[in-house]
């Protein structure tokens, strides 16, 4: 287990936004009970999945969640976090956006405190002040326990560090960015990095299997397909294909998933507290449990590195 502040979480977070999409209710519940019998707890969903669905409101991986916690009779050896702010008809960090959504979000999982709530996305049309005393006023009545940003420049992250010091206001003390092998500039380059360090605050990072292009199942453009291809092509290119075939030369070097290998370097980076990763079925759990523990060489992660250099 890691330290996130006062929580303790698994290496790995288990991403809920295929629940209701690509899982059926039946599918995401045998997930989750294969991620806790893999002795993972951290659980990572937003009130926005899957309203990108035709027909879908939002909320759907929420209350399927929610409705195998009840089942489950106990979420006290879990850590739950969920993001606001994009939902369709609840856009935004307004006070009162922030409320509506909060009661929203807990009716569904069923829970009185959300162990983390991210702010999904920035809102330059509200007061830093005026969002930042919100997640404040939710920590002090009990009803999250700490808050995180998501999607966030490392200048507005400072920002609001800066505003909840001089207000006496509870800090994030989580970073949610994408980061993967394919993705590496944001982190990197973008400073978030150097940012969580200086400040103590965990990164939580999303896509690090780039939405399963990393996954090595995908060794050409016509090979993408499916509800999430959109999503994949991004890195279809000849420099995300070389990612992919030295991560697949890897993975069968060490007799493991590629995904594996992808997950591996993501937690072995400095100041990452867990990748999220999500799976449509519970037989690909094992492979991503694996990920976090596997430890990388220093030749396996300076192939990684060069090979994914025009990413960086």
């Amino acid at each position: 287990m890691k330290r996130l502040a006062s929580l303790r979480v698994s290496p790995l977070c288990l991403g809920g936004n295929v629940f209701g999409w690509t899982a059926d209710r039946d599918t995401s519940e045998q997930i989750l009970d294969a991620f806790v019998a893999g002795g993972g707890n951290f659980i990572d969903t937003a009130d926005v999945y899957s309203a990108w669905v035709p027909g879908h409101p939002g909320g759907e991986s929420e209350r399927i969640i929610g409705g195998w916690l009840q089942r489950r009779g106990s979420h006290s050896d879990l850590v739950i976090a969920t993001k606001v702010a994009k939902h369709p008809t609840h856009r935004g960090l307004r006070p009162s956006n922030l409320r509506i959504c909060l009661d929203g979000s807990r009716r569904r999982l069923g829970i009185d405190t959300i162990d983390l709530y991210y702010a999904h996305e920035d809102d330059p049309s509200v007061p830093v002040a005026e969002w930042v005393g919100a997640f404040d006023q939710m920590i002090r009545e009990g009803s999250i326990r700490h808050y995180g940003l998501s999607n966030f420049s490392a200048d507005r992250i400072r920002e609001v560090l800066a505003v909840a010091e001089a207000e006496g206001l509870a800090k994030p003390v989580a970073l949610q960015p994408e980061y993967s092998l394919v993705h590496r500039a944001d982190v990197e380059a973008g400073g978030l990095a150097e940012l969580a360090a200086d400040q103590g605050l965990g990164l939580v990072c999303y896509f690090p299997l780039a939405a399963g292009f990393l996954t090595g199942k995908y060794r050409e453009l016509s090979d993408i397909h499916g509800p999430r291809a959109a999503r994949v092509k991004h890195a279809a290119t000849d420099e995300g294909f070389a990612v992919v075939s030295e991560l697949v030369d890897i993975a069968n070097e060490l007799g493991v998933e590629p995904a594996s290998v992808a997950l591996a370097w993501v937690a072995g980076r400095p100041g990452v507290t867990a990748p999220i990763a999500s799976a449509s079925s519970p037989e690909q759990v094992e492979a991503l449990l694996a990920g976090v523990e596997l430890k990388l060489s220093r030749s396996d992660s300076a192939r990684l590195k060069k090979v994914s250099a025009p990413f960086s």
